[in-house]
């Protein structure tokens, strides 16, 4: 019954996006070699299959005994005869197994199906079989339609590889991902449009009477069908591959099996097309069925049946379109419905300190307008995981500045702090504290390496995940293929290959000694209020981005910041090619830059070879094996391959051959380009100007997380300055580097008493202030201490990022700030204690003082100032900063406040500046012969500062000055018990070895 296609399309649009599956590469030609494996695999099943059955059966017979079994036979000799029975027995069902994989894997290589079925408890036995019979029909061309790895079997690094064309199509999240969605609505309407354009095109050029169809052909050598190609062939253009996709979607082919997903496609299968198709492959019903063989003209039409039957029930009442769902690969997850009685969960306020869920502003939004106005850049403030990641490795970086320059020769930088931002690095830092969410960075990595423990106990693998949302607080992963239910507590989502954790039971996660499962995770951008993060390391393929090359270099920059200073992760390599801002300081153990394409090409091809060969040493299919249980190592870390110029001519194939087989070896690639026509591109993304990331095969359209070039300049300089290195510290007499004076110095003489009064070291108190009210109290504190702490100033923003986490409006915030003036009050000239510069930070004025204050005012002035040419002046100085120190800072902070503290540096900077007074007071006392005096203020500094070797190494100088032995004795064991299975460090040992030579006798003899 012929019937004529009502789909098609209008004509592409040149400006469009241009996406679609990977591009077809060079195919390959059997070569002898091929065939001399052939033979030799066919020679091993015949030994294996025929040989082994044979030469059991002729020299050891039939293994089991004749007769029924009795206790007897307990009681009877073991002997060599017994011994061989057995085992002969184990051989004849080992030979069964095996013979049972080959059956296996023959039946699904002949039929193309594709991936085979498992062979329970086969293991290595099936993969053996897999191989050998891959081998064998590699000369043929249905060995090209086998589960991914056959055609590897034998071959070298560049016959090693993934078909990167229609193959590669089939391990796209389309073949991977079998329930069906739902997509976006944006992406829903924009398909809709194009139903419609379809439905609008080919009634003006169908043919009546006439329907086309055309047969999946078999694979060529490595070549595989696909729609998009037929399409490309057929159509004139691959886009109108959906076309052919709804007019054949789940309707029965001639194995009995339907299509479901775009990208997977069989051999065999029939294809209904569009009215204009065009080409000599196609077969139009019924005039052209005497050009086929009577069986496909039987399968034609039977299938012409099926057709007739979906297209009365599968379209929409009202004449409306049916919408191709099942091509959005990377869905948006369905929001979890709030529990009865409860209150939904609410959405990511717009506000500073916003949780990760929060979206980027956009123009016109209260956000935006008030980033501009306070001139922070909202890329930053948008990005909360790349923001946390950057925050936390600056303050890593700043206190192993602070303790190298202090446990080094570099004398001059005692009690150094860090060059005080300025400019845009300034409004980088200030960016990073507002949009930081290291909670959430946290409880990522607590949820990820939770979920790798907890399938390590039931032995289970990793599944591969292609991407994971951040929304409302909840985590979800998007698997590539379903895997089963998640380990407790994590839940299915709304299908099989969602797996769903809520913020209330990521909280319950405790550390987990495991390796980070999914370190390629990465930050894309944010679509209505959900954060994607796509799997770079699990694509099986290249991702391309496409756009203009300066927001292309924005994106880039994003994901390599990320990736180098992430919190789920940790060990890894990135490497970075073409691009204009050097990133290195960031983080110099993970990323590293090539000169162009052809280091990369020769840098990849050779760890190519490595990861293969450490898999296959090890016995594991690909890193996610090996990555849990007694298999870490790292080896299974990731190498993520950043691009950001495109690949011309051959090194584009030679990159898509090494991106075939990259995502079973824990090796990501992103390639920018600037047509979209990139070979091996599984993915494919676009970039607008307008800061849209758009993958219409992925059904994404999402608020791209950036970082342009401005800000990346500003985030290298503040990693810059942090070293102690750098070019920012100034130089003191002979060269060397000079000690930096404090932001704030404090006159410490009796005029300079201050009009208000704070002691932070110890029990937090305020003298010179009435008290706020006390509901207020603790906020005001808080706000106070903040602003101590920051001499230099404090953004608005950044004041109500550390005061309120989970995000504050603005009118709470000015109301605030207010009440802080008026409690501060005016100095005697009118002018207020609390005040904003011209940038609109916060500051304090000179009346306003904290024991921090005057601690380093006292120390620069004994070092430095006056007490660096009058030797009582500075004892007293050094006595007096040293009272000061009554305990840890702020010590009786309350509970769940105080948060704001993890990202400063100061818990680093006052045991070691507390260090130096204790330091430089024991010799101010040793240069006048007063050991008791020394060993008092060593004692003194050593409360704050318990693990300071030079405190230590000191304090054993100053003892045996004493000429005390047993005192010696005494200093030197409780030094030994202190530092634990470390043992003593070199220099301290070194020091004793000098000064009580039998220490180590005498120790053991006191233990």
């Amino acid at each position: 019954m012929a019937r004529t296609t009502s789909r098609s399309t209008s004509p592409p649009d040149p400006q469009a996006p241009r996406n679609r599956t990977p591009q077809p590469l060079p195919g390959r030609r059997r070569s002898v070699g091929d065939f001399v494996k052939a033979f030799l695999a066919f020679v091993a099943l015949a030994v294996l299959l025929v040989g082994v059955p044979g030469a059991l059966a002729v020299f050891v017979g039939w293994p089991l005994p004749d007769g029924a079994p009795s206790l007897s036979w307990l009681q009877q000799e073991i002997t060599v005869g017994t011994f061989i029975n057995v085992l002969t027995v184990v051989v004849w069902f080992a030979w069964a197994q095996f013979t049972a994989c080959v059956l296996v894997e023959i039946k699904a290589a002949l039929s193309g199906v594709g991936i085979p079925s498992r062979v329970p408890g086969a293991g290595g036995s099936q993969l053996l079989a897999r191989q050998l019979v891959a081998a064998l029909l590699l000369v043929g061309a249905t060995a090209a339609s086998f589960a991914p790895g056959l055609s590897q079997f034998g071959q070298s690094l560049e016959g090693n590889q993934k078909p990167a064309s229609a193959a590669s199509a089939q391990q796209t999240p389309g073949g991977l991902f079998g329930q069906e969605r739902q997509q976006a609505a944006g992406a829903a309407d924009a398909l809709a449009a194009q139903a419609e354009q379809a439905a609008a095109h080919a009634d003006g050029s169908a043919r009546d009477g006439d329907t086309k169809y055309y047969r999946i052909q078999p694979p060529e050598g490595r070549h595989h069908d696909s729609l998009w190609e037929i399409a490309e062939r057929h159509l004139g253009d691959g886009r109108r591959y959906k076309e052919i996709y709804q007019l054949n979607k789940d309707r029965e082919q001639p194995d009995g099996s339907k299509l479901s997903e775009a990208s997977l496609i069989r051999p065999g299968w029939i294809m209904e097309m569009p009215a204009d198709a065009h080409g000599g492959e196609l077969v139009e019903m019924p005039d052209e069925a005497p050009k086929v063989s009577e069986d496909v003209k039987e399968q034609i039409s039977d299938y012409s049946k099926t057709g007739d039957q979906r297209q009365g029930g599968g379209q929409e009442q009202g004449g409306g379109s049916s919408v191709d769902h099942d091509t959005a690969h990377i869905v948006l997850p369905e929001q979890r419905p709030a529990a009865p009685g409860k209150p939904a969960m609410p959405q990511a306020p717009a506000t500073p300190g916003a949780p990760a869920a929060e979206a980027p502003a956009t123009e016109g939004s209260g956000t935006a307008s008030e980033g501009s106005d306070f001139g922070l850049p909202e890329a930053l403030l948008g990005a909360p995981l790349l923001a946390a990641g950057l925050l936390g490795a600056l303050g890593r970086r700043r206190r192993n500045a602070l303790w190298q320059s202090a446990m080094s020769a570099i004398g001059g930088h005692r009690g150094m702090h860090p060059p005080t931002p300025t400019g845009d690095a300034a409004a980088a830092q200030d960016a990073l504290l507002v949009g930081a969410d290291p909670d959430g960075v946290r409880l990522l990595d607590l949820s990820l390496r939770g979920l790798a423990a907890s399938l390590a106990e039931e032995n289970r693998a990793l599944p591969t995940v292609y991407a994971a949302w951040l929304s409302n607080g909840d985590l979800h992963l998007q698997l590539a293929q379903p895997a089963g239910r998640p380990p407790e507590p994590w839940q299915l989502g709304q299908d099989q290959t969602f797996w769903m954790l809520s913020r209330a039971d990521a909280e319950r996660y405790e550390d987990a000694d495991t390796a980070a499962p999914y370190p390629g995770l990465v930050s894309l951008g944010t679509l209505d209020e959900s954060r994607l993060l796509l799997n770079l390391e699990s694509v099986p393929g290249i991702v391309s981005l496409s756009g203009s090359a300066s927001d292309r270099a924005a994106v880039f920059a994003s994901v390599a910041a990320e990736l180098a200073t992430n919190g789920w992760s940790d060990r890894m390599t990135i490497t970075l090619v073409g691009f204009g801002q050097d990133l290195t300081p960031l983080a110099p153990n993970r990323l590293r830059h090539l000169e162009d394409v052809e280091a990369l090409l020769e840098t990849m091809e050779a760890e190519t070879r490595q990861r293969r060969g450490a898999l296959g040493a090890a016995g594991h299919d690909s890193v996610l094996t090996g990555r849990t249980g007694p298999a870490q190592h790292t080896r299974w870390a990731p190498h993520l391959v950043l691009l950001a110029a495109e690949p011309t001519g051959e090194d584009a194939v030679k990159l898509a051959e090494l991106a075939a087989d990259a995502s079973r070896l824990g090796i990501g690639y992103l390639v920018g380009t600037e047509s979209g026509d990139l070979p091996g591109a599984a993915w494919e993304m676009e970039i607008t100007r307008d800061g849209k990331l758009l993958a219409p095969l992925l059904g994404l359209e999402l608020a791209a997380q950036t970082l342009p070039e401005t800000q990346q300049r500003a985030v290298v300089r503040l990693f810059t300055e942090a070293d102690p290195d750098g070019s920012g510290h100034p130089t003191g007499p002979g060269g060397g580097p000079a000690a930096a004076a404090p932001p704030f110095l404090v006159d410490v003489t009796e005029q300079g008493r201050p009009a208000v009064y704070a002691r932070l070291l110890g029990t937090y108190e305020i003298i010179g202030l009435d008290t706020p009210d006390s509901e207020r109290s603790a906020l005001m504190h808080e706000a106070l201490a903040l602003l101590l702490m920051h001499r230099e100033g404090v953004h608005p923003r950044v004041l109500a990022s550390a005061l309120w986490p989970r995000g504050v409006t603005e009118d709470v915030r000015d109301a605030l700030v207010e009440r802080l003036r008026a409690w501060l009050g005016t100095d005697p000239d009118g002018s207020p204690r609390l005040r904003a510069d011209r940038s609109g930070r916060l500051t304090l004025a000179k009346s306003v003082v904290s024991d921090l204050d005057v601690l380093r005012s006292l120390y620069h002035e004994a070092t430095q100032g006056r007490g660096s040419g009058n030797r009582a002046v500075r004892g007293r100085m050094l006595t007096d900063a040293l009272v000061l120190v009554r305990g840890p800072l702020l010590a009786d902070r309350p509970q769940g406040r105080y948060g704001w503290l993890t990202h400063e540096i100061i818990d680093a900077q006052l045991p070691l500046l507390v260090a130096d007074i204790g330091l430089a007071l024991s010799e101010f006392h040793l240069e006048k012969g007063r050991a008791e005096k020394a060993i008092e203020a060593l004692n003194a500094a050593l409360g704050s500062a318990p693990g300071d070797e030079r405190l230590w190494n000191e304090l054993l100088r100053a003892t045996a000055a004493t000429e005390d032995p047993a005192r010696l004795q005494g200093v030197a064991a409780d030094l030994l018990a202190r530092s634990g299975a470390r043992g003593l460090p070199a220099r301290t040992e070194a020091l004793l070895d000098e000064l009580l030579p039998a220490w180590r006798s005498g120790v053991s003899a006191a233990g």
